[in-house]
């Protein structure tokens, strides 16, 4: 493969080509308006980074819900403890991984 100037009639070629994607208004809106599709919210749920303080707040809701669960045996409140308990453990292991890390 020669990295050299292309020959003249490839080079023709790709001179219309470009004279034709320029002129082409609808292309020309499309890639000026072109933002980046927003990531799946797995993605974005693996790469939540949560701050010390968001943990203990964490901590703090699940074990006052644990606490009145356990004295009032009301089903709405052992209901939000089981809602909230697992956000609370991938808080924590997100928090520990990234104190890990190298």
């Amino acid at each position: 493969m020669s990295i050299g100037r292309l020959p003249d009639h490839e080079q023709r070629i790709l001179d219309d080509l470009e004279r034709d994607l320029r002129r082409d208004r609808a292309l020309t809106r499309r890639l000026r308006t072109l933002q980046r599709r927003r990531a799946s919210w797995p993605s974005r749920l693996a790469a939540w980074r949560p701050r010390p303080l968001t943990v203990a707040a964490l901590l703090a809701v699940a074990v006052g819900l644990m606490v009145t669960g356990i004295s009032t045996s009301h089903p709405a409140v052992i209901w939000a403890f089981a809602l909230v308990w697992p956000l609370t453990l991938f808080a924590v292991f997100r928090l520990l991984c990234r104190w890990t890390e190298p």
